[in-house]
């Protein structure tokens, strides 16, 4: 308990959108059986809180579920595909220190192959706009990134960096949330070559103010695990998961568990049935910390990564002097 800084929190398996990469809209939930948004009071404050789906803008009672989250957390953030403009402009207004990523999975034409959502760049990139006519600034998109999209990632990080916004990322992987287990990189050659490019491009961001280029220089040392991963290593390419530990996950129905990347949900407790304690110091929370301790997944999520940097600074800081000290003598990177 003392560890936990950091709980996702998903709204709804309901989603307008087809990923070839996630199946969850194949499953989706009913509105009237999903979690209502004032259990959520039960959750402690001073969290980093993920709210995500799905496709959360969907629920009707949205709003309800911030004005209870953003009072007591650390930072809100909103993953979102963009769609909805409007709502989602409008907690923005209402809501400003949230932070809020847009996913896509390429530039327009791959976008919307790889999503299933017609006109699903256009509605992404016009939400960014009118965000950032609000006060709202923590704005930008994020990437699954695998082979299909790799081609695109240093132009995504170009045209991010010229509109002043993020591009946050992650991996693609098999487990109960995504309810997929046939992922997988077919062009590992190419997609470990394209990934290499991105991470120079991070390193060498053209971003404006070190704060902005600082968060480049971050994920660029993420990205290196990613990179790893891509390259088909199973096993020593992250930090230790602090899943159940540095964060958790709430499922549509109230159902606490310790990460979304298990083939199976591993669940500790109910918010309906019992306090946040009260499940997290539980006999059960005990036994499914031993699963968690014993998995061998190897996820590569930038939850446990971010912990790992927070706590360790000098590890990413010393990688990037040095190899953005490589780049500038035209020598060999780590990730070469």
């Amino acid at each position: 308990m003392k560890n936990i800084v950091q709980g996702s929190i998903i709204t709804t398996f309901r989603c307008n959108a087809k990923c070839h990469m996630c199946n969850i809209w194949k499953s989706p939930t009913k509105a009237s059986e999903e979690l209502e948004p004032k259990y959520l009071e039960k959750l402690p404050a001073g969290l980093r809180i993920n709210i995500t789906g799905g496709e959360p803008t969907i629920r009707e009672d949205i709003d309800d579920i911030f004005a209870i989250l953003y009072p007591k957390s650390y930072l809100l953030e909103l993953s979102t595909n963009g769609y909805f403009t409007d709502k989602i402009v409008s907690l923005a207004e209402k809501y400003p220190n949230i932070l809020i990523r847009v996913s896509i999975e390429g530039l327009p034409k791959l976008n919307d192959k790889l999503r299933g959502i017609e006109n699903g760049f256009d509605h992404a990139l016009r939400t960014i706009l009118e965000l950032k006519k609000t006060k709202c600034k923590n704005i930008g998109f994020s990437i699954v990134i695998c082979d299909k999209n790799v081609d695109d990632l240093v132009k995504l990080h170009e045209l991010c960096s010229y509109l002043g916004v993020e591009l946050g990322n992650s991996v693609m992987h098999n487990s109960w949330y995504f309810h997929k287990f046939d992922n997988k990189d077919e062009n590992k050659e190419n997609a470990v070559q394209k990934e290499k490019e991105f991470i120079r491009s991070l390193l060498m961001s053209p971003r404006r103010g070190i704060k902005n280029k600082m968060k480049d220089y971050g994920r660029a040392y993420f990205n290196r695990s990613i990179l790893k991963r891509l390259a088909g290593e199973t096993y020593g390419y992250r930090p230790p998961c602090g899943a159940g530990k540095d964060f958790f996950f709430v499922d549509p129905w109230g159902n606490v568990t310790p990460c979304n990347g298990s083939d199976e949900e591993w669940i500790i407790g109910n918010l309906k049935e019992a306090s946040f304690e009260e499940i997290m110091n539980s006999k059960v929370a005990k036994e499914v910390m031993k699963k968690v301790e014993s998995c061998q997944k190897n996820c590569c999520f930038i939850v446990t990564d971010r912990h790992d940097m927070v706590r360790r600074p000098w590890k990413p800081i010393m990688w990037v002097v040095k190899n953005k000290l490589k780049l500038a003598f035209n020598l060999p990177t780590d990730f070469n």
